[in-house]
């Protein structure tokens, strides 16, 4: 083994493995540069592999056969591509000839493997490509061919001689003329840059604007304790058997449409690219090992692949649908181990870039059903029927499917979810694995049974399943998802596979949303009204509705959308060349509304060139208008197009949203977000990363936040940034179950006899599910009559935990106890219809308060870093609503005083007094009214009362320096100019009395 420290040692080692491992070593100058391949090889191949044809040809042709055939092969590969020639072969005089032969599906066709294994792969070194003179004696490092065709080059660098990826990199940029037949576009599967230490590859020469992919395993590469750590390339991803994969199963050609603004038309416009896909490692090796797994396993299996955003997610199922679509655990016996594959989707409408790309690596017509919103139940029954490979649809359908697999017995499923986290939380999970499980349909074939028979048949077929494989993909998985998905190793529940957010953000394929965030607080002062009795209330609900006072009050969502148009002004409109885009996280619709009223007000005072649109659901109406609102009556946007079309266009520059769009929106011209919601968990991860997809020209994000705590954001981020894993111990403990059980059969609000009645009518075959209800409504008068407040909060927190934790373990596991079955079927009812928990939101109090002051201030700007650590997670334990808390009651006074205590600015009894002056003094001022009576412009009067006003405070210099002070810092003091002059203004303007608030 060469293990020199020289390139060409380097070279030469890679080429020593290579043919000790199914290649062989052809010479370079072999190579015709003109036709682009090796001629005797392909030769070889056609005569040993297809005799006959080639004998036809020969009696057509005669002594020119071998140029006029190899003339016609590099004319279909230049006009078709590499990859079509190798799937399809070529037509030559009437004879249709291979180019490759593919491990066959299966194992059954003897002649297809001898052809097989007669491909031929060959490694060359310093092969000189060039068909110009200038360049004649230029050479790559090394090219790798399957039957006389280029199907990879390289580049390699070795370290020791003080050359590094970067290096190879720059050698294809700068010094490979991508017109050259070895270099052109399609010619070539792949282009490596390949270091001792690290690995790049790209698809698509084109000088300095090359885009290369990282292709290491992590970061940095391991060490290798055999040798290079970059050997699994050569020893893995380039041996025979990975090649003809490649070619025959990953590769292919991605067209993605996507709408555009063009300058030069000034309108939108559909802009398609074209490009060669060639999966990254993370990509490959996620589909290899899940097909590893399934053929160790069989079918029945569960896994989660972590993928975080910018990983490619939607090709990696896509290859992952296809190849389970058409795979045979024991390629012997002839027979697919799946006989359809379900690509799941939570969304009601099917993923688009995910439904594209599956579509999109479609080989042979017929394969992919794509179920639609219109798909008519017949349609779906027929494919089911029918044994169509590869079903799309989304969880919503899966009722539909239910009915029809229920006459399909003895069938075998792989369902891959996308975004699991979402997924499997909640009934439609569940009628999934009814609508998929062998024990469903076999009960179909049984007479009248009894309850417990249908109860075990129901348990059963809801558990896990051994029909039926999960592959579950998420970037941000629960605890329940890992614990429901995750594969158990050495004594922890981990991810089967994962790419980490860490990653992606160090390889370039997301930003650090984090790295710009500043964060701002409200400080305000409440008081009662005049003649207010001060009564006593619950202290949180009211605290939470006097905080949603605040923050509603247009005084509030004026401040705080001034900042965000003065940063928007000031930052993000010259970010990305002036293109970028920014978003307001509201907290409510009604807030979306009035942020919306308020930004087109500021917008217009501020001669801003674009506009602002809002996003939320339903109509809403602000009872301080009396109006309605929707979403197209704000925006006011032509009826075909949609908001993330309007949002690209130049006069709409900012997106008010109100839960919308905070996952799965993925604009890459967002920016900037500016957030006024509470957030919390996995919801600041996906909101927040709504900015970190990258795009030409963005170089970094920026987050404003006026309400969220950093250290808490940075926390939150922290559990998804790197691995995940759950310690074995620290599982969900099936036991709990009893105890919830025990805790709510103890209440007395529901009898043995409930149970075996509600699971009889619940079960049954005819429709008298009204039966139900008086059962229900005798449970909840019991709960109404027979309990008190602390027992009646007991008994819901008890019920609820209840529903969760059977839900979730009944997935995990086959729990054969009919009466916890049974307690499920009632309590998932009876939740529903008990009264809701907490005393009703006491909305009279605002009635009985006014804001006096608020004030926003900066906190700063920082970078919220994070950690390489994985993040550990737990099972579910008990913990819903239950436990009797005791409620707690204050006086409002009391509670406005905490408020003001807690949030409340730093304004005296004192001040007041003295502002009372200055406003006496200003609006008392001759000379002002003089303005004010004569024909004077809104800028004039302004100006007129500044100059007044900043005579006045002046006079405060001496005597009330704290007052002065307060009054001359710059915010403070271009706020109050601001609003009072616009309510002196009001007033004069309508005759009514002035009065300028503090």
């Amino acid at each position: 083994m060469a293990s020199g420290t020289q390139e060409k040692d380097f070279e030469k080692h890679i080429e020593d493995y290579l043919t000790g491992h199914g290649y062989h070593k052809l010479e370079p100058q072999n190579y015709d540069r003109a036709l682009g391949l090796v001629k005797e090889e392909v030769l070889t191949f056609i005569q040993e592999t297809q005799p006959k044809a080639y004998a036809a040809l020969q009696a057509q042709h005669g002594a020119s056969t071998d140029e006029r055939l190899l003339r016609n092969l590099a004319k279909n590969v230049e006009r078709d591509g590499l990859l079509p020639v190798l799937r399809k072969g070529i037509k030559d005089s009437g004879q249709t000839l291979k180019l490759v032969y593919f491990r066959p599906a299966s194992g059954l066709n003897a002649e297809h493997e001898e052809l097989y294994r007669k491909n031929r792969f060959g490694v060359m070194r310093q092969v000189r490509y060039a068909t110009t003179k200038k360049d004649e004696d230029k050479s790559v490092d090394m090219v790798l061919t399957l039957n006389g065709l280029p199907v990879l080059t390289a580049e390699l660098k070795n370290a020791l001689t003080g050359q590094y990826l970067s290096d190879a990199v720059q050698q294809y940029r700068e010094q490979r003329n991508a017109q050259e037949p070895l270099f052109q576009y399609r010619r070539c599967l792949v282009h490596f840059a390949v270091s001792t230490e690290q690995v790049a590859m790209t698809t698509r020469l084109a000088g300095a604007a090359t885009f290369f992919l990282p292709f290491n395993r992590d970061l940095v590469n391991p060490p290798n304790p055999q040798g290079f750590a970059t050997s699994y390339l050569w020893e893995d991803v380039w041996a025979p058997d990975a090649v003809l994969e490649l070619a025959q199963q990953f590769v292919f050609e991605q067209t993605t449409t996507e709408t555009v603004y063009n300058d030069a038309k000034g309108a939108l416009e559909e802009q398609k690219t074209t490009r060669l896909l060639f999966p990254r490692y993370h990509q490959r090796r996620a589909v290899r090992r899940l097909l590893d797994a399934v053929t160790a396993q069989g079918a029945g299996g569960r896994y989660l692949i972590k993928h975080s955003a910018g990983s490619g997610k939607s090709n990696t199922i896509a290859w992952l649908a296809h190849r389970l679509a058409n795979f045979y655990q024991h390629p012997t016996d002839g027979q697919p181990l799946f006989d359809s594959v379900i690509v799941v989707t939570d969304r009601r409408l099917l993923n688009k870039q995910l439904s594209d790309t599956v579509k999109g690596m479609e080989q042979a017509r017929g394969v992919v059903f794509q179920v639609k919103n219109d798909t008519p139940s017949t349609e779906l029954q027929a494919h089911i029927e029918g044994g169509t490979r590869l079903i799309m649809t989304t969880l919503q359908r899966f009722p539909v499917i239910s009915a029809t697999i229920a006459h399909t017995p003895g069938r075998r499923y792989a369902v891959l979810i996308d975004e699991a986290h979402s997924s499997q939380s909640g009934e439609a999970s569940r009628h999934m694995k009814r609508a998929l499980s062998l024990v469903e349909a076999e009960t179909e074939e049984k007479d009248t049974p009894d309850t417990d028979d249908l109860v075990l048949a129901e348990i059963e077929s809801s558990g896990p399943q051994p029909n039926v494989s999960f592959f579950a993909f998420t970037a941000t998985p629960k605890n329940k998802t890992l614990e429901l998905f995750g594969t158990l190793q050495d004594g922890q529940q981990v991810p089967f596979d994962e790419y980490t957010m860490r990653q992606a953000i160090a390889e370039g394929f997301i930003l650090d949303v984090l790295g710009a965030y500043t964060s701002y607080k409200r400080y305000y002062k409440l008081t009662t009204r005049a003649a207010t009795e001060d009564k006593e209330y619950e202290t949180g609900p009211t605290v939470r509705l006097l905080s949603q006072f605040v923050d509603l009050q247009e005084h509030a969502i004026e401040a705080k959308a001034r900042i965000m148009l003065d940063h928007f002004q000031g930052h993000t409109q010259k970010a990305i060349r002036g293109r970028a885009r920014a978003m307001v996280v509201t907290r409510s619709r009604l807030h979306a509304v009035r942020y919306k009223r308020k930004f087109d007000e500021l917008m217009q005072e501020m001669h801003l060139p674009y506009r602002a649109l809002v996003a939320f659901s339903g109509t809403v109406t602000d009872a301080e208008t009396g109006e309605d609102y929707t979403e197209a009556s704000m925006n006011g946007l032509a009826s075909k197009i949609t908001i993330e079309e309007a949002l690209k266009l130049p006069q709409y520059r900012l997106l008010i949203v109100a839960n919308k769009f905070q996952t799965g929106f993925d604009e890459p011209l967002l920016h900037t977000m500016y957030v006024d919601k509470k957030l919390g968990n996995i919801n600041t991860v996906q909101t927040l990363s709504r900015l970190n997809r990258t795009a030409r020209y963005k170089d970094d994000t920026l987050v404003l936040d006026f309400v969220n705590d950093p250290a808490q954001v940075q926390a939150d981020f922290q559990g998804y940034y790197d691995g995940s894993f759950m310690r074995e111990e620290a599982q969900t403990d099936p036991n709990t179950l009893y105890d919830v059980q025990a805790d709510v059969m103890r209440a007395g609000v529901v009898s043995e006899a409930d149970l075996e009645q509600f699971a009889t009518i619940y079960l049954g075959r005819a429709d008298n599910m009204e039966l139900l209800q008086p059962i229900l409504n005798r449970c909840v008068g019991l709960f109404n009559h027979e309990l008190d407040e602390e027992e009646r909060q007991a008994f819901r927190g008890a019920a609820q935990d209840y529903v969760r934790l059977y839900r979730f373990l009944s997935q995990l596991i086959t729990f054969r106890d009919v009466d916890l079955a049974k307690l499920y079927y009632l309590l998932s009812h009876l939740v529903k219809k008990l009264p809701p928990a907490g005393s009703k939101l006491p909305r009279e109090v605002l009635n009985e308060v006014k804001l006096v002051a608020y004030q926003i201030k900066e906190q700063g700007k920082e970078q919220l870093s994070l950690v390489a650590e994985p993040a550990e997670l737990t099972g579910l334990n008990r913990g819903g609503m239950g436990g009797g808390a005791e409620e707690k009651y204050d006086y409002l006074s009391a509670i406005i005083k905490t408020l003001n205590e807690t949030f409340g600015l730093n304004l005296t009894e004192e001040h007041r007094v003295d502002f009372e002056s200055v406003r006496t003094r200003v609006e008392g001022d001759t000379g002002l009214q003089a303005a004010f009576a004569a024909p004077n412009s809104r800028q004039n009067l302004q100006d007129k009362f500044e100059e007044v006003l900043d005579l006045v405070i002046l006079d405060f210099y001496n005597s009330k320096f704290d007052l002065f002070d307060k009054l001359t810092e710059e915010k403070t003091n271009k706020e109050l100019k601001r609003l009072w002059f616009k309510q002196l203004f009001a007033a004069r303007m309508s005759g009514a009395g002035t009065q300028a608030g503090s």
